[in-house]
């Protein structure tokens, strides 16, 4: 039996993660879960699956967790240091799934503590990509991509060699305003931002997705999970999210993965690598989707995209910092302080006035990640409407 930790465990792929071990009670215990600040959800989830330990970065959260959760045999922790603290819980694999930056100081916790690691969470292969693959191979553990684009390249490389590939393709949706255009997407709400037509996410990636910041982050995260450069990661618009990313080979025959826009698929290969379980989805009837479509990403109206080259070509902490600065810009977007065009200005300003430097360990990611949210900050209040007085 593999013995697993969800980081994350309240957001939609820890959810998901917990329906699959639901479905395979002999295959997986779960013994360590975290999330941020939903006690109630967490508290559902410990009671059903009988974890070791939780923790939740909200402190005041784990308070009233404490405090309801007296007849339950488990420990609580809190802050930062409490959700490090689950990560390196003795176990097989950590599924990292915390939302943003703050899932970097656990998932290199775990690695350290040896295990392989199901991740999810994207942004600490921005902020720190070549740390966290020295971390890995110095402590023998494999990182397993979770996101469905990176998991379709990792399944089409199996069994081929690295110097045969040409390029890799990284399918995007082109998100919920695809067909708006650049005056229309000016001043859109996130109401409408948020109603993404093929996939069921969290806020903060729909929003990624509507800006297609979502593929700029994930050439990055590629650039290093797959040990190939800017040059050989390309993205095109696949509007109906079935392919789900290709690579092609230098004598320019392709392999793709195809599925339904379901995050099980992806997540369960994960988890059971090399082996696949039986999921109980619908099949993938081609005949009745009829066709499957591509184009070329539009860089002027979706600027975000580019950015995520940018923060490659430039290196060191460009990356934490595109990552940092977005993160503020969609939670003020979010929160109606910001238009949505001033999404793609907030990070354009804050990589503007970044001086990059080397990550030579965690300490330099996350210091680039708190001047960025400073400067990005900074940003967003000049940029929010005056109050009416």
């Amino acid at each position: 039996m593999k013995q697993i930790i969800i980081l994350g465990s309240t957001g939609s792929i820890g959810t998901n993660t917990l329906d699959i071990v639901s479905k395979c009670r002999d295959g997986f215990e779960v013994i360590g879960l975290t999330a941020g600040s939903n006690d109630e959800k967490l508290e559902d989830q410990l009671r059903m699956f009988k974890p070791k330990a939780v923790a939740l970065s909200d402190r005041a959260a784990a308070e009233r967790l404490r405090a309801r959760c007296r007849d339950v045999n488990v420990d609580i922790h809190d802050g930062p240091e409490g959700v490090a603290r689950v990560a390196e819980l003795s176990g097989d694999l950590v599924v990292s799934a915390i939302v943003g930056g703050a899932g970097l100081v656990p998932t290199l916790a775990a690695i350290r503590t040896g295990k392989h690691i199901a991740l999810a969470n994207k942004e600490p292969m921005v902020m720190a990509g070549r740390l966290m693959q020295e971390e890995a191979r110095a402590h023998g553990v494999h990182i397993l991509p979770v996101d469905s684009e990176h998991s379709a390249i990792f399944q089409s490389l199996e069994g081929h060699r690295q110097e045969d590939v040409h390029r890799l393709i990284l399918t995007a949706s082109g998100g919920p305003l695809w067909e708006l255009s650049s005056d229309e997407m000016r001043d859109v709400k996130p109401a409408r931002a948020l109603q993404h037509p093929n996939w069921k996410m969290g806020a903060k990636i729909t929003i990624d997705s509507a800006t297609l910041m979502n593929k700029g982050l994930e050439v990055v995260e590629a650039r290093w999970l797959f040990d190939l450069p800017a040059s050989q990661i390309e993205v095109l618009v696949h509007r109906e999210s079935i392919i789900h990313s290709l690579v092609e080979y230098k004598d320019r025959s392709m392999i793709a993965q195809l599925g339904l826009p379901d995050m099980r698929t992806p997540i369960s290969y994960a988890m059971h690598y090399p082996a696949r379980m039986t999921l109980d989805l619908p099949s993938l009837d081609l005949a009745a989707i009829g066709k499957l479509t591509f184009q070329n990403p539009d860089h002027d109206r979706f600027p975000c995209l580019g950015y995520g080259y940018d923060a490659l070509r430039v290196g060191g902490t460009m990356p934490a910092t595109l990552n940092a600065a977005n993160e503020i810009a969609v939670a003020a977007y979010l929160h109606e302080q910001i238009a949505f065009h001033h999404i793609a200005e907030v990070i354009h300003g804050t990589m503007e006035a970044h001086s990059s430097r080397e990550v030579a360990g965690i300490d330099e990611a996350l210091e680039a990640d708190r001047w960025a949210r400073e400067k990005a900050g900074m940003l967003v209040r000049s940029l929010a409407p005056s109050p009416v007085r």
